[in-house]
């Protein structure tokens, strides 16, 4: 036979074909890129049962042949024949995952719609035994019209039987696949189900549970309730059980400082130790509690396989404002920190989707604004609750991290419609199994982010400070005179406080802004150095933080400084990575420009309402 005899391995992403094609082929493989493009070509040579080769080609993952990569484009053009110098392919090898089959039958019978001779490997039969699934494989053949053939690639189990298929396939020719009409994604969501309920022999309990899970958590009604149930219970947590923890961090600091001014004479050494490390450093690092309890709650979801459910659900939410889920992992990655989340942005493939995750990425409520919200919220906030154990101040943080989702979601939706205008792109993911966390995998990411957050106290946080209290402390004040007024940092504080006096800000409040620019926990050493530097010596028994900011700030004030906080620019190192992601300064310009105008009208609505409202 003289023309090329070529079958081309399609299936979703993670089905496992790359290991049933390096099982099939072994050293017997090619590899190159497709003409024009930077995919990899894979192939091979398969030996068919009576000696005669073909050739094997591994197409890159898809879900869909309505391509949004160029990895999905390759595929469709070669199994459609559209691809110059590509063969197409006498027999298609569809790869299914038999413990997600369900999802897989969706793209299977978009494939089943060409009418090309097609056989379908069912591949990792054994991981969905080992979840309690038992199939049949022949009432799905019967219901997909194609041979099924059950493997397990790694084990080399299936692949004569599976060879012998294609071989067969290849000789009925045209007459082994008979073309299926072209329906809707709905109506193939509809018959994926149910052919999968009438593949299954049987089910362990276990399976059912997780079955009957998936149909609760990603209910299109009840599921997003569940999200926000669970995200309610965690920021109460996040205040409720880190108290203890961090009132004894603070007295601890407040133990060192005391100790400090008992053992060290007067001067710039001490003064450098207790206004400037331990009351700036020292004000930020009592808040590594609250940080832990909401990065436990995070791994927590991460390692359950809930957090790709509440993706899921998200994207139901970002489609109606012009995006796809494909912006959710950056999204989420951004609640940690921003930087990472604009870097992650590299996995979405439409340009107009990608830019708009950049630019609404710094909405999220990273890490770092954590410390912030806590200090002001325990200052201003009353600590009573509101029905049953459901505490006013959690409530509060709830609403701080929901108002950054909903204002992300209006800015994605505002962009879409004007400088980033396109249509959104479809997205589908794989549903991780249902598991227990492991207490060792939860233990290391909980001291991995500790770490980190100490690291930034112990180096940047730490820098800000002290160049901030040198501002502060110099030149020296004279008798009977404020030392903050007659400083350097008080000066430019006063020329800033014009700016935002109307919006409810002091020059203290004023004076934070500008160090936070460099990482946002600054703001709460800022205030505390500076109301530090302030304080008298008979008032070097000072209160703390929280009880400084209750005695000088009013409830509009607080809630205004944080509704800036919610909108206002990340720090520095977030809008570097923005310039270097955009290759240019014209997109972290305008980022600069739109958050900080969000962040001051919004801080004066606040503010002017709460004032209003006689708060």
């Amino acid at each position: 036979m003289n023309r090329s005899r070529t079958a081309a391995l399609v299936g979703n992403p993670n089905a496992g074909k790359s290991a049933l094609f390096n099982a099939l082929t072994g050293a017997r493989q090619k590899i190159a890129n497709y003409p024009g493009v930077t995919v990899e070509r894979k192939s091979g040579r398969l030996v068919l049962p009576n000696g005669e080769p073909m050739e094997l080609v591994d197409l890159p993952g898809s879900y869909s042949f309505d391509t949004t990569s160029p990895d999905e484009e390759v595929t469709r053009k070669v199994v459609h024949g559209e691809f110059a110098g590509e063969a197409t392919p006498e027999v298609i090898v569809l790869v299914l995952d038999a413990a997600n089959l369900e999802q897989h039958l969706v793209f299977a019978q978009e494939v089943l719609e060409l009418g090309r001779p097609t056989v379908v490997a069912l591949n990792m039969v054994d991981l969905a035994e080992r979840d309690g699934l038992v199939l049949d494989p022949l009432a799905l053949s019967q219901a997909l019209g194609v041979p099924v053939v059950p493997t397990v690639a790694v084990r080399r189990r299936g692949l004569a039987e599976l060879v012998a298929a294609i071989a067969s396939a290849e000789a009925r020719g045209e007459d082994a696949a008979a073309p299926q009409p072209h329906i809707t994604l709905p109506e193939r969501r509809l018959a994926a189900r149910n052919m999968a309920k009438a593949a299954i022999l049987s089910e362990t309990a276990q399976h059912r549970l997780h079955a009957g899970l998936d149909k609760l958590l990603l209910n299109p009604w009840l599921g997003p309730l569940v999200l926000f149930a669970l995200l309610f219970v965690v920021f109460q947590a996040v205040f409720a059980g880190a108290a203890p923890f961090a009132d004894g961090l603070e007295a601890g600091v407040a133990a060192i400082s005391d100790w400090v001014t008992a053992t060290l004479p007067g001067g710039f050494l001490r003064d450098l130790l207790t206004e400037g490390v331990l009351a700036g450093v020292g004000s930020v690092v009592v808040f590594l509690p609250q940080i832990v309890i909401l990065f436990f709650f995070i791994l927590v979801m991460e390692a359950s396989g809930y957090m790709a459910r509440a993706a899921f659900l998200m994207d139901r939410m970002m489609a109606m404002v012009g995006l796809s889920g494909r912006s959710f992992i950056p999204l989420l990655s951004s609640f940690a920190c921003a930087i990472p989340g604009i870097m992650a942005t590299r996995s979405i493939a439409d340009p107009k989707d990608r830019l708009t995750t950049i630019l609404i990425a710094p909405l999220m409520t990273c890490s770092a604004r954590l410390p912030v919200y806590a200090v002001v919220i325990a200052a201003v906030v009353p600590n009573r609750a509101v029905f049953g154990p459901v505490g006013l101040q959690g409530l509060v943080l709830f609403g701080l991290y929901v108002l950054g989702i909903v204002g992300a979601m209006i800015a994605a939706l505002v962009l879409r419609r004007t400088v980033t205008r396109g249509a959104a792109s479809g997205f589908i993911m794989e549903m991780p199994r249902y598991q227990w966390p492991r207490l060792k995998d939860l233990a290391i990411g909980l001291w991995q982010r500790a770490w980190i957050f100490l690291r930034r106290a112990g180096t940047i946080i730490f820098t800000v400070t002290i160049v901030l209290w040198l501002m502060l402390s110099f030149p020296k004040a004279a008798p009977g005179e404020s030392q903050v007024d007659a400083s350097i940092a008080g000066h430019l504080a006063n020329g800033l406080a014009v700016v935002v006096e109307p919006i409810g800000f002091n020059r203290d409040m004023a004076l934070s802004l500008i160090p936070a620019m460099a990482a946002r926990e600054v703001a709460v050493s800022s205030l505390a150095t500076t109301y530090a530097v302030d304080a008298s010596d008979e008032d070097s028994e000072a209160a703390g933080l929280r009880e400084q900011l209750a005695a000088r700030w009013t409830l509009p004030m607080g809630l205004a400084f944080l509704a800036w906080f919610v909108f206002a620019p990340q720090c520095l190192s977030t809008i570097a990575v923005a310039r270097r992601e955009t290759n240019g300064w014209k997109w972290p310009a305008f980022m600069l420009g739109y958050l900080f105008a969000l962040a001051y009208i919004f801080a004066g609505a606040t503010y002017w309402l709460a004032s209003a409202a006689g708060l």
